[in-house]
């Protein structure tokens, strides 16, 4: 493999290489110790080296070096894992480069010559490779390299990034490499001879954490279903963890995406993901947290720059972040001034002229003739240009369609809570009988920091939000802080378009919203009547018809009906779909996934802030589930009428991080016994201060490992729950085998076929969760090669194939987990005797083995002759290797002359217009029968979690005939 040309001081490489050839400018040499048997310490040594340092001698130990005479300074231009490799090269410098390079008189013109040759070949092999998208393709390559080399893996699997790490066992650290690639944690290590090589699945990932062994070591701890590993790096610590929370999450949510979940575009294509794609997509999300933009948001550009911010005089320094339809600002210090606005608001942008005092400065109006200044972008004008690009497209599409765009709580808790609640009564309260008061200071901070979505957002909003939204401002600024208002002013006809769809529907959730309907406040007068309660069925239902797959859900219609009392209808139901799909994802699905996770996230917050409640409670995963009904109805439903309202303000401002700090207010002010919330107002705010968006958002993706694993567990029980009754297999057996018909679906070129099933099948597959885990054809064969109890060798194939043709028997090209383990009993099951199967062999008690057996040898045959002949060849290939091979060779020749005696005698018995040859599967079955060697040879046991046991280092390991069988075979539609 050609190599990026790195310098090497030949003197001191001497002592670790040996050369083997040489002329004028190359040397070709291998690694000292190389090759050496018998455990040599020269070999032992220079191994143990190269794995601390993460050398590529290691899986390279042969090498070209370019050396210009005279100079102290070589460079290595080619690296191979074999002689053979690097002779090649060699043959190719010989013939190609050094005959030109005589006519050079200067010998260093002539190593930049070669030089730039090496790296052009590089250039070329990049190009076509997964290196091509990585920030640095050539280091990229040589890692890639390496890990083919140790793992032999797919050229599917891809390799995301490489770093060099410990893994510990006990208190004994192994140096070695860490590659994280789309499916798996691989760790490599050779030290002093012993080698060690680690893969797991990312599926198989349970938990993800960041913990301390010692006084100075930050480990990263993998949790599995059976055992646990640390990992452990001098730097990159947060960043690695950040790495493996994301490709455990993809993975997770590819094997999870009948419940609601959604893998961003951009991941779809494993082949895609890099390390920078990840990175890119970590800030895509911190972005839409801290602004609450919608989630379907792409992020465009992000520039450092300065706003002017005319309540502080002063220019403001931090980030602007463009998406599809914002642009945003958010101070270098989180939440100390953060600036929304939606490019449906803005007319212009523009580019004023350039001073020492006001560098690069830009002027963005807005519709409630405003404007806003910006300063210190790097690169102004391709910004500006972008933005603008966005506009026409976005004036275009508003032109073109002319607006017409389509928790129960505990009651012990609660007792326990009480004294907490009433004083969190005093603080949201404060000032309640002023209401003029409250809605002077909010028209005073309108006048200096503006009104509307682009409001600039400080300290100072926060404090006033704090102490209470005043009664006539509450729907307007919930419809702002939201950007719920965004929504409704882009589609002004969509909700009443809606109803006239979702007019006399029936389904099953406007049987749950019907049933519902008066228990949503009905201790408020608004809801008392027809008119308040005919809102909230158009609102529930529209919702519902807009977005089946959640649908409906409980908590949705308590948040509808407080909405409603402050906006109006249509604002009320823009309102749910902000908090259903932007500010609460995944929390209105069938598994509830979102809720789950942040009730995950506020136990690792306990723990965090509240050390002394988790000294007293080791257990907090009841108290963090007994909190869920404050974060599915937002304390509405826990909390006096007047002081959820004051919840709400802080949570349409806030967002989730809202919930989160007033639950932990609740806990602190109830361990701690003291009053946290004084009259001043002030105690919530510092908590609302305490949990930064990014936190929450590192915290989210490390529980969401945890939450889906739960989910597949409970999955796993259900499958084989239902599939026990019906097979002859050991719960063990079944268990182990539900895994590896898992993993097989994440076999990365397997999963590239799986890929190719139609949206009708998918949809069918998601009806029922159990059955959610299908193989196609190419997935079907390799389970069958690795599982069934005899090989059939080039003709297991065509075996796999019958086998899956009679298992498809709806025709979808897809078999279940349930059909594919009734077949496996049946094949592993030598003793189960059914009564006599057929009318020809009444007096014999065939095996249900045998009887399968020959059905999947026969299914699609011995209709005619040609295909009988293909038949007898697979009995054949079945036997050879057998130490009974001669004698069932025997059998087989018998076998086979009586069914073409068979045959002949029905084509004489035919009339002239039908002669052909032709033999039933019965006929097959009794002329085995007549030799108790193969019926012995085929009712054989095997063990099955003998070949589960093998099949799990081979499981990865097929690649030939995938591809064939996929387009031999296409999928039924």
């Amino acid at each position: 493999m050609w190599i990026s040309p790195e310098e090497v001081a030949l003197k001191n490489a001497l002592k670790l290489w040996v050369t083997d050839r040489s002329n004028d400018y190359f040397l070709l040499q291998h690694r000292r110790g190389h090759g050496d048997t018998g455990g040599k310490i020269t070999g032992l040594l220079v191994g143990a080296l190269d794995t601390v340092l993460d050398s590529n001698a290691r899986v390279a130990p042969f090498r070209i070096v370019l050396h210009v005479p005279g100079s102290q300074v070589s460079w290595v231009i080619a690296s191979g894992a074999t002689v053979e490799e690097v002779q090649r090269h060699w043959r190719w410098l010989d013939q190609n480069l050094l005959p030109y390079m005589a006519v050079f008189e200067n010998k260093e013109d002539a190593a930049s010559f070669v030089l730039g040759k090496v790296k052009g070949l590089i250039a070329e092999e990049v190009l076509g490779g997964q290196a091509a998208r990585e920030d640095d393709p050539a280091r990229f390559r040589e890692d890639l390299a390496r890990f083919e080399q140790r793992f032999g893996l797919p050229q599917r699997e891809k390799l995301v990034t490489h770093y060099s790490c410990c893994c510990w066992k006990g208190r004994v650290p192994r140096q070695g490499s860490l590659y994280l690639t789309t499916n798996h944690i691989a760790f490599y290590s050779f030290l002093l001879g012993k080698e060690v090589k680690l893969l797991v699945p990312w599926a198989e990932v349970t938990r993800l954490e960041r913990v301390s062994v010692g006084l100075l070591t930050d480990v990263i701890r993998v949790h599995t279903r059976r055992k646990q590993r640390d990992f452990s790096m001098f730097l990159n610590v947060d960043e690695v963890m950040m790495v493996m929370c994301q490709l455990a999450d993809i993975a997770l949510r590819r094997l999870l995406d009948s419940g609601g979940l959604t893998l961003d575009q951009s991941l779809q294509d494993s082949t895609n993901i890099t390390k920078r794609v990840l990175e890119e997509q970590a800030l895509r999300q911190y972005v839409l947290s801290l602004f609450g933009l919608p989630r379907a948001e792409r992020l465009q550009e992000v520039m450092s720059c300065s706003v002017w911010t005319p309540h502080a005089r002063c220019h403001t320094p931090g980030t602007v972040y463009t998406t599809d339809g914002y642009l945003c600002f958010s101070s270098r210090e989180e939440g100390q001034c953060t600036l929304i606005i939606p490019l449906t608001e803005i007319l212009s942008i523009e580019k004023a002229e350039s001073t020492s005092a006001l560098p690069n400065p830009v002027i963005i109006s807005v519709r409630c003739k405003r404007a806003f200044q910006l300063i210190e972008l790097l690169h102004r004008d391709e910004l500006v240009e972008k933005v603008r690009h966005r506009l026409r497209d976005l004036h275009w599409k508003q032109n073109l369609i002319s607006g017409h765009d389509l928790r129960k709580k505990s009651s012990v808790l609660l007792s326990a809570l009480g004294l907490t609640i009433s004083r969190l009564i005093r603080c949201f309260c404060l000032l309640q009988n002023t209401e003029h008061v409250r809605e002077r200071l909010w028209d005073e901070h309108f006048t200096e920091f503006g009104r509307g979505v682009h409001m600039f957002r400080t300290d100072k909003i926060r404090k006033l939000v704090a102490l209470g939204i005043p009664e006539s401002l509450r729907g307007e600024l919930w419809l702002n802080f939201s950007d719920a208002c965004s929504s409704l002013a882009a589609h002004p006809s969509y909700y009443t378009d809606l109803l006239e769809r979702c007019r006399g529907e029936s389904s099953i959730a406007t049987e749950e919203i019907e049933r519902d309907l008066h228990r949503s406040l009905p201790e408020h007068p608004a809801f008392q009547s027809e008119t308040g309660i005919s809102a909230l069925r158009r609102v529930l239902t529209a919702y519902a018809f807009r977005n089946p797959a959640i649908g409906y859900c409980q908590s949705m219609n308590i948040l509808a009906s407080v909405m409603l009392l402050y906006t109006k209808e249509e604002e009320a139901f823009w309102l749910l779909v902000t908090v259903c799909e932007r500010m609460l994802p995944d929390y209105f699905n069938r598994r509830v996934i979102g809720a789950q996770v942040d009730q995950s996230v506020f136990e690792e917050l306990i723990r965090e802030r509240l050390p002394e409640l988790s000294e007293r409670v080791p257990d907090l995963s009841p108290l963090a589930s007994a909190s869920l009904t404050w974060f599915l109805t937002l304390f509405v439903s826990v909390l006096p009428f007047r002081s959820a309202l004051c919840v709400l303000d802080c949570f349409f401002y806030h967002g989730i991080r809202a919930i989160f700090q007033i639950s932990l207010a609740v806990l602190d002010a109830n361990t701690a016994e003291l009053s946290s919330c004084s009259d001043d107002g002030h105690a919530l705010m510092i908590l609302t201060s305490a949990v930064s968006v990014k936190h929450v958002e590192m915290l989210r993706s490390r529980q969401r490992v945890q939450v889906l694993q739960a989910h597949e567990d409970s999955t796993k029980d259900n499958a084989l729950r239902l599939v026990t009754p019906d097979v002859s297999l050991s719960p063990g057996d079944l268990s182990e085998l539900y895994d590896l018909f898992k993993v097989t679906l994440l076999n990365p070129l397997l999963l590239h076929l799986h890929s190719q099933i139609s949206e009708p099948v998918k949809a069918h597959i998601t009806l029922c969760c159990v059955e959610r885990y299908v193989v196609d054809r190419a997935q079907f064969k390799s389970l069958y090669e690795l599982l069934t109890p005899w090989s059939c060798g080039t003709h297991t194939d065509t075996v796999a194939q019958r086998a899956f043709t009679l298992l498809d028997q709806d025709r979808d090209g897809l078999v279940t987990f349930s059909q594919f383990t009734h077949m496996l009993g049946t094949l592993h099951t030598s003793h189960t005797r059914c009564a006599p199967v057929l009318s020809s062999v009444t007096d014999r008690s065939v095996s249900l083995q045998t009887c399968c057996t020959l059905m999947l040898l026969t299914a699609v045959l011995c209709s005619v002759q040609h295909q009988f002949i293909q038949f007898c060849k697979t009995l054949y290939s079945m036997f050879q290797g057998d130490p009974g091979e001669a004698e069932l060779f025997q059998a087989i020749g018998m076998v086979t002359s009586l069914v073409l005696q068979i045959g002949e005698a029905r084509q004489s018995g035919q009339s002239q217009g039908e002669e052909q040859w032709s033999v039933s599967f019965e006929q097959v079955l009794a002329s085995l029968l007549t030799e108790q060697v193969l019926v012995n040879f085929l009712e054989r046991p095997v063990q099955l979690s003998d070949r589960i046991s093998a099949a799990k280092p081979r499981q990865y390991q097929e690649r030939a005939g995938l591809l064939m069988i996929q387009h031999t075979h296409p999928r039924v539609p």
